[in-house]
């Protein structure tokens, strides 16, 4: 075993809570357990057949300072924002929005029926970035490269760089790494990570086995794995195989105050951003 291998670190389940209008959520970064992962302020994940559950969708809110990441892996929901910007995020499509200054935005389902999926990570910015203006990249699923680099391995590259392919996001503060990975049973690949990046893993659907040797670990669906310790990562489909993400980002290290939909880095600037949301200044 060499001692570049990466390892679990920690592992923990989310916790269910709800969002927006009611929206059934787990909440898996951002909360007593793991209140962030530098530069990751919030992973939640959402996912059900009742369209009771998710129909009242996320109505206009506001956000400034920092990057909210939605990746729809089941459904339709369209987002429409305070700038005139508007779209329609169906299965397997991805937005990466740069609140930066202030934006106030809805996300709604477009659909009545079936299921919706899908994850929503937030992203700091460096304090430098936190005023920028507003935008969005945003990408269909075919503008989301796929890649087979091991038998019994797929997977899509929403961001960073694989081999010989690049996902389409880009974002120099975090030189994020975001990986969609299905692992028939048994299946292994060793990925190798950024350098200096915090990295976690999310299986959501089987059980997967991260790490080599006396340091392989399974993780069950619905659980994170912080990971580090090295610049390799071995994974593995378990009996049933595993369909998972990893996501990687080089940490800020900056002092953060948050609260709700605001991430400045100071008390004042926290401050500044209510006053200026109440004054419709976004």
């Amino acid at each position: 075993m060499s001692d570049d291998n990466a390892r679990v670190l920690r592992a923990l389940r989310g916790m269910p809570t709800s969002d927006g209008a009611g929206v059934r959520l787990t909440r898996v970064i951002g909360t007593q357990d793991l209140p962030d992962l530098d530069p990751f302020l919030m992973l939640d994940e959402f996912g059900t057949d009742r369209a009771e559950d998710y129909l009242a969708g996320f109505p206009s809110h506001p956000h400034r300072g920092f990057e909210t990441v939605t990746y729809m892996l089941d459904g339709r929901m369209r987002h429409r924002d305070n700038h005139g910007n508007e779209g329609l995020l169906t299965s397997g499509s991805v937005q990466w929005m740069t609140a930066g200054r202030g934006v106030v935005h809805s996300e709604m389902p477009e659909q009545e029926s079936g299921r919706m999926r899908g994850f929503q990570l937030w992203v700091n910015l460096p304090a430098r970035e936190k005023m920028v203006a507003p935008a969005y990249q945003e990408f269909a699923p075919d503008r989301i490269p796929q890649a087979t680099p091991a038998e019994g391995v797929t997977l899509k590259v929403i961001a960073g760089q694989v081999g010989e392919v690049t996902g389409p996001i880009r974002q120099p503060a975090t030189e994020p790494l975001y990986l969609d990975i299905e692992l028939a049973a048994g299946a292994r690949w060793s990925v190798p990570l950024p350098e200096g990046h915090n990295v976690f893993a999310y299986v959501f659907e089987g059980q997967a086995l991260f790490g080599d040797g006396a340091q392989r670990q399974p993780v069950a669906t619905q659980t994170l794995a912080v990971l580090g310790g090295g610049r390799q990562l071995s994974v593995e489909g378990g009996s049933q195989g595993a369909r998972l993400i990893l996501v990687a980002g080089k940490p800020l290290r900056e002092p953060v105050a948050r609260y709700g939909p605001f991430v400045m880095s100071t008390r004042e600037e926290l401050m500044q951003a209510f006053a200026d949301y109440q004054d419709g200044k976004f």
